[in-house]
């Protein structure tokens, strides 16, 4: 029986590559959460049985098999493991790659001597991703709990939306948000399906390229019809 034994060197790049596989499959569990929550959002412009309507049956999907809220909570449980393993993923890596640099800063160049210089994808994964997650936050307490009401308390989903999304700030923010989210998107699903072996040619990266933008796009766009026509008072 033959023993091989890695190098600290092979471990390390195993598990940065584990790691990285991680972090692509938990950012597309994260992506396709987006595009179910996008769709429910676009509901408002349905009416507000249609929506409220669809706010209940998430609570009852799958019964009688399953508890009220059983599915739900499934998604959560499911949602919270994913975000927890991308976190961690992503500062891991990001660690490693700061010590292995022996904590000096990156994108040194001859217009940034200091290492101030920063890429698109340093910019949006990171700092993008630490508005997301403040905003989820928010989000979660303002539509989900019901703990805070910008615009006036409501029992129902339809009212917290209406109600929030008619105040020109609380639009501000989430646009922000959803901006960044975009950005994110865009760059999480290039470097998501690349880490899992779909750029393997010229023409896989263009089509990789488009993708990305289609659905950075998609979502963007999505996100954003609901509160700017409760604003403008195409929905009320």
């Amino acid at each position: 029986m033959v023993t091989i034994s890695l190098t600290p060197a092979q471990q390390a790049t195993r598990s940065t590559v584990a790691l990285k596989a991680l972090m692509a499959v938990t950012g597309l569990i994260l992506i396709g959460y987006l595009l179910a929550h996008m769709y429910g959002n676009l509901m408002a412009f349905a009416g507000a049985d249609a929506f409220n309507t669809y706010a209940h049956h998430l609570r009852t999907l799958g019964e009688p098999i399953l508890p009220y809220s059983g599915a739900l909570w499934i998604i959560r449980v499911i949602l919270i493991v994913s975000l927890a393993g991308h976190m961690y993923a992503a500062f891991t890596l990001w660690s490693r790659a700061h010590i292995a640099r022996g904590g000096v800063r990156r994108y040194h160049s001859n217009k940034a001597r200091l290492g101030v210089q920063r890429s698109y994808a340093s910019f949006t994964l990171r700092w993008g991703g630490v508005v997301i997650v403040l905003f989820v936050i928010y989000h979660l307490l303002h539509l989900t709990w019901n703990i805070i009401h910008p615009g006036g308390a409501a029992a129902e989903p339809y009212d917290r939306l209406v109600n929030g999304f008619q105040i020109w700030s609380v639009v501000l923010a989430y646009t922000i948000a959803v901006i960044a989210v975009g950005l994110h998107v865009r760059h999480g699903t290039w470097s998501a399906l690349t880490t899992l072996g779909a750029n393997t040619s010229g023409l896989a990266r263009r089509r990789l390229n488009a993708l990305a933008y289609a659905v950075a796009g998609l979502l963007t766009i999505g996100f954003l019809l609901p509160p700017f026509a409760i604003l403008f008072g195409f929905v009320s």
